[in-house]
Parts: C-alpha cells; structure tokens; sequence
C-alpha cells in the first residue's frame, strides 16, 4: 500500500525518554505587521528582534514548533484563540505558542523518496508550505534530500512511524514516498549556542 501525498507539518509524538510529557508551552510574540501565515505544525525561527516568524525552507536554527495563538480581532472586535495565523486582521501583536523542547519528538511526512531506517540519526532540513486556511494545520513536510550529518540541520531522524504503529497503516510502507518519520530538535534554540540577536 503507498503512501498518500498529505503533508500535515510537524505533530506533536511524546519526549526522547518517552516520559510522560510535563513540558508546558512558550508564549512568543508575532509582530502584528508580519504577513507571514502560519499554521499549527509549523516550523517557527526568531527574527533577530525578539519576534518570531515562519521559518521559511533551509532555514538552519529554529525556535520550535507553532501551536496556535492569540490575538485581538480587527474583523469581529474580540479576542480569539485559534491554531492558525492569518497573516493579518490582528490588532497589536500576536501571542503565539510555541513547543520549544528540546526533548521532543515531533511527526513528519517525507515530500518525496521514502526516508528509510538506514537514515535514522541523520539530520534533515523541512519544505515549507502554505498552511490549510480551513482547517489551520500546516503543510509543511521533511526534506529527504537534504538528509545529511551537517549539525546546522534542524531535525535529527529518530524513527519511522512503521516501528510503533499497526502494519498497514496510513504512512508507513517505507518502499514509497511520503512515508512518515519521527523526528527530534536538533538545532533549535534551547539547544544551541548561537544566539539569534
């Protein structure tokens, strides 16, 4: 059974020590003048100036993962909590939540050749897409042809979902693209030692 071409960003999958997840989330700012959209999954980096913005491909050190935010409504005159940045209509800047962790393990679709059990350990860059502006998830994917040991890239591989989930299920034939892989930070902030001002 092949795989289906639906990248969904980067899903939440547990910690490295598969612990019970304690790990809270990270309030950031998005300057209300970004125009970028964002979508829950999303890679997210630091602008440099205390903000944060999409992380745009080949992007090396991120800040985390966006999972939703907080803004006050220019269309309906409220604040709204939503998994998806619009690009617009905010009314001052926006609060983002970010999964920051360094200990996290994160889902990720393969967009193209299959990433296979010979590439755990590597390191590997993303694609970016244009979040769903229905349902507010991203598309954004894993990049197999970036998958290296250069330490700038921001994802180690860590699995294949075909190692803890049911054979046959959605993601998982490894002979095919867009298989599902799980990933770790690799360098992000919290584990980086270059600062981003």
């Amino acid at each position: 059974m092949s795989n289906s071409n639906s990248p969904f960003g980067f899903q939440y999958f547990g910690r490295l020590e598969g612990g019970s997840p304690t790990e809270g989330q990270t309030a950031r700012l998005i300057a209300s003048t970004n125009t970028a959209t964002i979508g829950m999954g999303d890679p997210v980096s630091d602008v440099g100036n205390g903000y944060i913005t999409l992380a745009t491909a080949g992007t090396t050190q991120l800040t985390g993962i966006f999972l939703g935010c907080q803004y006050l409504s220019t269309a309906i005159g409220r604040q709204v909590n939503t998994n998806y940045y619009p690009g617009s209509g905010a009314s001052g800047d926006v609060i983002a939540y970010v999964c920051t962790d360094p200990q996290a393990q994160f889902l990720a679709q393969s967009n193209n050749t299959a990433i296979v059990f010979g590439d755990i350990d590597a390191n590997i860059n993303f694609v970016a897409g244009t979040p769903n502006s229905t349902t507010g998830f991203s598309t954004a994917a894993l990049d197999q042809s970036t998958i290296a040991t250069t330490n700038t890239l921001p994802f180690r591989i860590v699995g294949l979902l075909s190692q803890s989930a049911p054979p046959g299920a959605a993601g998982t034939d490894n002979t095919s693209a867009y298989n599902q892989v799980i990933v770790s930070a690799n360098n992000w902030d919290r584990k980086s030692l270059t600062g981003t001002v």
